[in-house]
C-alpha cells in the first residue's frame, strides 16, 4: 500500500468516524425533543399518563382529528 493510499484510507475513515458523531448527535437530540414533548404532554393532560400507547394515540387522533 502507497502512501497516497493510505492518507486516502485514513482520511476516509476520518469523515466516517465523523458521520457516524453526527448521527449520535442528532438521534440524542431527537430523543431529548421526544422525551420532553411526552413530559409537556403529561403536564398538560395528566390522564394520558394511565393511557396505554395504543389508548394515547386514539385519543390524540380523535382531539386533533382534521374537522371536514
Amino acid at each position: 500500500m502507497t502512501e497516497n493510499e493510505k492518507k486516502l484510507l485514513q482520511a476516509k475513515h476520518r469523515l466516517e468516524e465523523a458521520q457516524m458523531r453526527d448521527r449520535q448527535k442528532e438521534q440524542k437530540t431527537r430523543t431529548r425533543r421526544l422525551i420532553q414533548e411526552g413530559a409537556i404532554l403529561e403536564k398538560a393532560l395528566p390522564q394520558t399518563t394511565q393511557m396505554t400507547l395504543e389508548q394515547l394515540e386514539n385519543f390524540l387522533c380523535e382531539v386533533f382529528k382534521p374537522i371536514r
